[in-house]
C-alpha cells in the first residue's frame, strides 16, 4: 500500500515538473540559449570550456564513413525525399513545417515541403552576421576610445559597439580575442601623465546608437525577465551585470564606473559624477587620448552564430545600420540589412524583419530566403561571407549544436552544419549537410507552431530530418 502512494506521488511529482518546464517556457519564450543550445561562453564561464588538467576525454563517438567531397556531385531529389517523408508524417512537429533543401553546387531544389512563411527565431542571425560582413567587412574591428574635450577638463570614454568588449583582460587562450577597458585605462592615465594631468573629470558616449534601447517587436518582459539586456553602443562584459547573474539595466552608465574605476586604480583621480553625454565626443572637436581595437568582425559573426549571441547579434544589426548611413536604431538595423541582402542579389520580398537576433515571434521568413543566404555565404564569388559557414555549429561537436544530434541517422555527426532556432513553439535548423555519398546540399527545417509539450520531441525531429541528409546515399546514378 505505502509502495501504491510512493509510487503515485512520484509520478505526479514528475508530471508537475514536466508541467513547470513547458510553462517556464512558454511564458517567457525561451531561445537558443534558455534551452541548453548554447554552448558555454569561454569568459563568463572558462571552467567549462577548457577541462582542468589531467582529466581524461572520453572517447569520440563513431562517425559513418564519408566520400570524398565535391560540391559538383549531383543529387538524387527522390532519394532525398525518401530520406525526409517519414520524418514529417510525425504529429508533434505541429501544424505548420516548412523544409527546402537545394544543391550546394547550382542551386538546384532537391526537396520542399510546406508553404508560407516561418518564424526564423535565431535562424535570423544568419542574414545579420551577412549583412555584417558583406558592409563592413571581415577585417573590420570596432573601436573603443576615450576622447580629450576641447577647454574642459573632461575626458569621455566613446563607444565604438564593440559587443564583447571587457572589464578587464580575458584569459590566456580566449576566442575570439577581447579587449579591455583596464588597459584602455592603462593607456589612457600615460597619455594624461604625458601632459601632465592626473585629475580628470569622465563622461561616457553611448550616442553611436539611437533610438530605443529594446526592440518594440519583443515581449515586454524579456529585459524585466534578463532574457536579453538593453541593446547600447557601450557595454563591458556583454552587458552582464555585476556578480555574472541577468543582465544590467544601464549597460552604458555601468561601463562609465568601471573606467573609472580602472583609472583610479592606475593613479588619476576621477572627480564628480561619472556622466553621459549628449553628442558625439568626436564630432565636437575631440582629440583622442587612447583606443582598443576589438577582434575582427569575422570573428565576432563566427562566435555569434555558433553560440547564438543574442546580444551579439543586435549590436551587428545596429552596426550594419551605421555603415549604411541609416539610424542605428533596431528598425534601421533591420532595414540595413534587408538593403545589403538585395545588393546581394538576395530578394527579401515579403519578408517581415523586426530585430537582428530573431528573438521577435513578428519576424517572418521564406525558408528560400535562408536558402540564398547560405549561398551566397557559400559561394566562391563572396569570399567575405565565408566566415558565416565556417561559424556554424557542427552537429554533435560545436556551439549550439554540442549536446544534440544522440538520435537518428549517426551519418549526421560532423557532416551536418547549421544555425539553430528556437522559440516557443519554434524549432529550426538552417545550413549545410553533406551526404556519405558526397553530395553537399543547403537545406532549412522549421516547424513554428510546436505545442510546448513536444517542444524536445520536434527539436529532435528536425536533429533527425538534418540527420538524414548527413547520412542518406543522394547522390544521382549516373
Amino acid at each position: 500500500m505505502r509502495s501504491g502512494r510512493w509510487l503515485r506521488r512520484t509520478t505526479t511529482l514528475l508530471v508537475l515538473a514536466v508541467l513547470l518546464a513547458a510553462f517556464a517556457s512558454y511564458r517567457f519564450d525561451l531561445g537558443d540559449r534558455w534551452l541548453h543550445d548554447e554552448a558555454p561562453s569561454p569568459v563568463t564561464e572558462p571552467a567549462k570550456v577548457l577541462p582542468p588538467p589531467g582529466l581524461s576525454l572520453p572517447t569520440a563517438r563513431g562517425i559513418a564513413a564519408v566520400a570524398a567531397v565535391s560540391p559538383t556531385v549531383p543529387a538524387d531529389p527522390s532519394a532525398v525525399r525518401r530520406a525526409l517523408a517519414d520524418l514529417l508524417r510525425a504529429k508533434k512537429l505541429g501544424r505548420h513545417v516548412a523544409v527546402d533543401v537545394a544543391q550546394a553546387a547550382d542551386g538546384k531544389s532537391l526537396f520542399r515541403h510546406g508553404t508560407g512563411r516561418v518564424i526564423p527565431a535565431s535562424t535570423m542571425k544568419l542574414l545579420t552576421t551577412t549583412a555584417a560582413l558583406s558592409a563592413l567587412g571581415p577585417d573590420h574591428r570596432f573601436v573603443t576610445r576615450v576622447v580629450a574635450t576641447p577647454s574642459s577638463p573632461r575626458i569621455v570614454l566613446v563607444g565604438g559597439g564593440d559587443p564583447f568588449l571587457l572589464s578587464k583582460p580575458a584569459p590566456a587562450g580566449t576566442y575570439p580575442a577581447r579587449t579591455d577597458v583596464t588597459t584602455l585605462a592603462r593607456a589612457t592615465a600615460k597619455a594624461l601623465r604625458a601632459v601632465g594631468r592626473t585629475r580628470v573629470r569622465l563622461g561616457y558616449d553611448a550616442t553611436l546608437f539611437t533610438g530605443p534601447r529594446v526592440d518594440p517587436h519583443w515581449p515586454s518582459s524579456y529585459v524585466a525577465d534578463d532574457v536579453v539586456s538593453p541593446i547600447t553602443a557601450l557595454w563591458v562584459d556583454e552587458a552582464r551585470a555585476k556578480g555574472g547573474f541577468g543582465y544590467s539595466s544601464d549597460p552604458a552608465g555601468d561601463a562609465g564606473q568601471v573606467f573609472a574605476q580602472a583609472l583610479r586604480r592606475q593613479g588619476i583621480e576621477v572627480v564628480g559624477k561619472v556622466i553621459p553625454t549628449t553628442a558625439p565626443s568626436a564630432a565636437a572637436g575631440g582629440r583622442t587620448l587612447s583606443s582598443v581595437r576589438g577582434a575582427p568582425l569575422a570573428e565576432v559573426a563566427q562566435h555569434v552564430l555558433e553560440v547564438s549571441d543574442n546580444e551579439g547579434a543586435e549590436v551587428l544589426a545596429h552596426q550594419v545600420a551605421v555603415a549604411e548611413g541609416r539610424p542605428a536604431t533596431f528598425s534601421g538595423g533591420a532595414a540595413a540589412v534587408r538593403s545589403v541582402l538585395r545588393r546581394l542579389g538576395i530578394d527579401t520580398t515579403g519578408d517581415l524583419v523586426y530585430d537582428g537576433s530573431g528573438l521577435s515571434r513578428d519576424d517572418r521568413l521564406a525558408p528560400s530566403t535562408l536558402l540564398r543566404v547560405l549561398a551566397a555565404d557559400s559561394s566562391p564569388a563572396h569570399p567575405e561571407l565565408r566566415p558565416v559557414v565556417a561559424g556554424l555549429p557542427v552537429a554533435g561537436f560545436t556551439g549550439s549544436l554540442k549536446y544534440r544530434f544522440d538520435k537518428g541517422d549517426p551519418g549526421g555527426l560532423g557532416t551536418v552544419r547549421a544555425k539553430t532556432g528556437t522559440l516557443t513553439g519554434v524549432h529550426g535548423l538552417a545550413g549545410s549537410a553533406t551526404s556519405r555519398d558526397g553530395v553537399v546540399m543547403l537545406f532549412v527545417v522549421v516547424a513554428d507552431r510546436v505545442k510546448p509539450v513536444n517542444s524536445l520531441d520536434a527539436r529532435q525531429l528536425v536533429d533527425r530530418m538534418a540527420a538524414a541528409l548527413g547520412g542518406c546515399a543522394c547522390a544521382a546514378t549516373p
